[in-house]
């Protein structure tokens, strides 16, 4: 938390489903308040394909490598979630200029591993890198993980054993002083990959349990139903290596579950925060869900951080007694239910009218807060408005044309409470090749999500 203030942010930038026939690419982006470039776009690093869907990221190594002196945080994992390749990005040689190092094709995942549509990577404490996939090469349900090797990016197989995988996958996080790693679940890559269809909830076909794991003998040894929990998608254990309790956000069911450990040794979980629908007119259901889609501790497992894609919040909490996390902050960023669009809301449990839309520096924000990303002292906070480009294209088609935005929130660390910086704005629908799609943000020295202590 003492760290460097962050100085850049990488991002990937979405062209899939846009119209634009350009390739995804990873932006770089000036977040330094004294730079002449601040709140700017300063390279783009176009990938050699069309169509990857990047999504996610991780680094070859994190603070589970701590002490080792030789590793470093050189490379950028990105794994595509719709083509499964894995381009590795060095973010070393020119921290403002990153280049492509190497890229894994997806026929060598499939081969080694029979997994595809690639999700989470994070760095292992062996120095290894492991990526969570949602399914087979065919786009069924299929929750495993692929290993790499951290120097050469060899796919080394799975770390599950054969035969092992869960049903479905998403997600990830492992906790080593408990023995013990947490997956999520969306749906197979079949259900979900040309957009939502309510009639696929009422079959049954996105998830709703959490999978535990036994991290030295990578095998899963619990599944955990969550109640009205449907879509688990981001899951964060505290960050205190000693924790045995965190939080999963569930998209669909618009809720916070707590998990833990029994005294036992095995888990449970409970809902702590609800988030109730909005009944409304104009939009495809009678009822609009919060949609939960990212979830962020600070470093000090102090607050909880979390967005309502389609209602349009971001929100925060203080979690000193995980059991009841207490609201402290709401701030609205745009979403589906602003004034002046086409959602009328008929009865709602928590605002007296619907939000104003969002207008910042000129441009009215598309979409709803999104993909969040908190400074290491853990005051501001970064937030972009692009989901996945499929659903992106269903929700809100005017993200598709407009671009999304990144935007930067202050967070009041004494009392709680965030407020909009007026002053940062990158508009992605000013890009060169047309307007993009801006997803997961990391800085160059690790950050809330993608670090694991041990």
């Amino acid at each position: 938390m003492k760290g460097p203030r962050e100085e850049l942010v990488y991002l990937p930038c979405i062209y899939r489903n846009t119209g634009t026939e350009a390739p995804d690419y990873l932006a770089t982006v000036d977040v330094n308040p004294k730079s002449p470039q601040y709140s700017q776009v300063i390279h783009r690093l176009p990938m050699p394909n069309l169509k990857d869907e990047l999504h996610h990221s991780g680094w070859n190594t994190c603070s589970s490598c701590f002490g080792d002196s030789t590793k470093s945080r050189t490379k950028l994992v990105l794994p595509s979630l719709i083509s499964s390749r894995v381009y590795v990005v060095d973010v070393a040689t020119e921290p403002r200029a990153p280049k492509l190092h190497k890229v894994v094709e997806p026929k060598e995942i499939h081969a080694k591993c029979d997994l595809s549509y690639l999700h989470t990577s994070h760095c292992l404490a062996s120095g290894e890198v492991m990526i969570s996939a949602l399914g087979d090469p065919r786009g069924n349900g299929k929750g495993g993980f692929v290993l790499l090797d951290g120097e050469t990016f060899e796919v080394k197989g799975t770390w599950e054993q054969p035969g092992g995988a869960a049903p479905m996958g998403y997600d990830f996080w492992y906790q080593p002083r408990h023995n013990v790693m947490i997956s999520t679940e969306w749906a197979a890559p079949n259900v979900l990959r040309d957009g939502f269809n309510p009639a696929d909830v009422e079959a049954g076909l996105y998830g709703q349990h959490l999978y535990v794991w036994d991290w030295q003998r990578h095998e899963r040894v619990q599944t955990l139903t969550l109640q009205d929990g449907l879509i688990p998608l981001e899951i964060r254990f505290l960050h205190n290596p000693a924790a045995d309790q965190g939080f999963v956000g569930c998209a669909l069911g618009s809720n916070i579950q707590r998990f833990y450990k029994n005294q036992g040794g095995t888990w449970s979980v409970e809902k702590v925060i609800q988030v109730p629908p909005k009944k409304v007119k104009g939009w495809i259901l009678p009822e609009m869900p919060s949609l939960i889609t990212d979830i962020l501790l600070s470093l000090d497992d102090r607050f909880l951080y979390f967005s309502n894609w389609l209602h349009g919040d971001l929100r925060q909490y203080d979690i000193s007694d995980p059991k009841r996390p207490r609201l402290v902050g709401q701030i609205f960023l745009g979403g589906s239910i602003v004034k002046g669009g086409p959602v009328q809301v008929l009865e709602d449990q928590e605002l007296k009218c619907q939000p104003e839309p969002l207008v910042v520096k000129g441009k009215r924000v598309a979409g709803g807060p999104q993909m969040i990303q908190l400074s290491l002292d853990g005051t501001r906070l970064y937030v972009t408005t692009s989901l996945y480009s499929a659903w992106d294209k269903q929700f809100y088609p005017d993200l598709i044309r407009e671009g999304s935005v990144m935007l930067q929130i202050d967070v009041d660390t004494v009392r709680g409470g965030l407020k909009l910086n007026p002053n940062f704005l990158v508009d992605f629908g000013k890009e060169p090749l047309g307007p993009a799609l801006a997803h997961e943000l990391r800085y160059p020295g690790g950050d809330c999500s993608s670090d694991i202590w041990l």
